[in-house]
């Protein structure tokens, strides 16, 4: 790793300005890296730039992987930027760049990822994997899949949020529980995070990225640019090279070793703890839910609607206010009543097919 400070466990780092947005801008931003010695896995820039609406900045194009090329060159600095299409890949391979990641807005794609995967065949490269806009899991791992039987190189799962409605103090919801469940059904992949698309604003990167390494993420993608404010695409969550030495410096890594027997006695004891209340959550949740169906049987055969929105605005409200008094955020407070929300919707809603099922084996007996 270069630059990596002692006493500390490898970590990617994936560092540059969002956008490649000229070869001054590239070769400040890269002396200010070197100078403050964050420590660089791949230098990053966006050469091409798909932005959300027409007229907002879209990279220099192709000139651009001059620019950046004169930039290895001159700092010794591995590269890597963003590809959308088979031309892109061509392009990059032929500047020779070290490594390349698939952006949120084409892995939601399978044509558009194929297309990426085909014309890197057979490439020993690092290729990056960013999730897709909506927090789809399976979309996430078939696009890692489709570039996996094409390369010989190693594929990384980005993780930078998801686009998803809702107050969130973030640009992208993190959403962790995805990330966490490509981790359990991929173990061998190692995570990196995006803290920048996450927070969507420099005050919350430091945040983002702890919560990542404490996650056993492995690595960090952070834009930085010798002017952020001045930046021509999301200036608001890019910082200056040193204020990401500072961020660096005070994460915590969190080392993964074998438990003394004492240490692992006293994590068993907890962890009965939880078992016992998670046994004590199921049997709450499978009584709310019978009630719950209940409940159902009575609006079928009294012909009301199954969504009732002021008793269910009501509960969302109360368990916001009391959990917020308990200690438990709004966000949780929001998923876990949603997600019993949603079972009891749908309990209710088949209930009608249930009972016309029994009716017919009853009369069909009774015939």
């Amino acid at each position: 790793m270069d630059n990596q400070p002692d006493g500390e466990r490898n970590l990617l780092m994936i560092v540059g300005p969002c956008s490649a947005e000229s070869e001054n801008q590239l070769r400040t931003t890269a002396s200010m890296i070197r100078r403050s010695e964050v420590p660089v896995s791949f230098f990053r820039a966006g050469v091409w730039k798909p932005r959300s609406q027409p007229g907002n900045f879209e990279g220099a194009g192709d000139v651009a992987l001059e620019w950046l090329k004169n930039i290895r060159d001159e700092f010794h600095l591995p590269l890597i930027t963003e590809v959308a299409n088979a031309r892109h890949v061509d392009l990059v391979l032929e500047a020779g760049f070290d490594a390349v990641w698939i952006g949120a807005r084409t892995t939601v794609n399978p044509f558009y990822v194929q297309e990426i995967a085909d014309a890197l065949k057979d490439v020993n490269i690092p290729v990056f994997v960013k999730n897709p806009v909506s927090p789809d899991l399976n979309l996430w791992l078939g696009a890692i899949e489709r570039i996996e039987e094409q390369i010989s190189g190693t594929v990384y799962p980005i993780h930078r949020g998801f686009s998803v409605t809702g107050n969130s103090r973030f640009r992208n919801r993190p959403v962790w529980q995805i990330p966490i469940e490509l981790k359990t059904r991929r173990p061998d992949l190692s995570l990196i995070c995006d803290p920048s698309h996450i927070a969507g604003r420099r005050e919350y990167i430091q945040e983002v990225a702890q919560k990542a390494l404490d996650l056993n993420f492995g690595g960090l993608m952070v834009e930085t640019h010798h002017k952020p404010d001045a930046a021509l695409s999301d200036a608001g969550q890019q910082v200056l090279p040193t204020t990401l030495r500072e961020i660096f410096l005070e994460l915590k890594f969190r080392e993964y070793v074998e438990l003394t027997d004492e240490k692992a006695e006293a994590l068993s004891s907890f962890r009965e703890q939880i078992d016992k209340l998670d046994v004590h959550l199921l049997e709450l949740l499978a009584e709310r839910m019978e009630i719950s169906s209940k409940i159902g049987e009575w609006k079928h055969d009294n012909s009301v609607s199954v969504l009732q929105p002021e008793r269910w605005s009501f509960i969302l409200k109360r368990a916001q206010s009391r959990g917020g008094d308990m200690g438990l955020s709004r966000e949780f407070m929001d998923q876990l009543f949603k997600a019993i929300h949603d079972e009891s919707i749908d309990r209710q809603t088949t209930l009608p097919r249930h009972f016309g099922a029994k009716k017919n084996v009853s009369n069909e007996r009774n015939g």
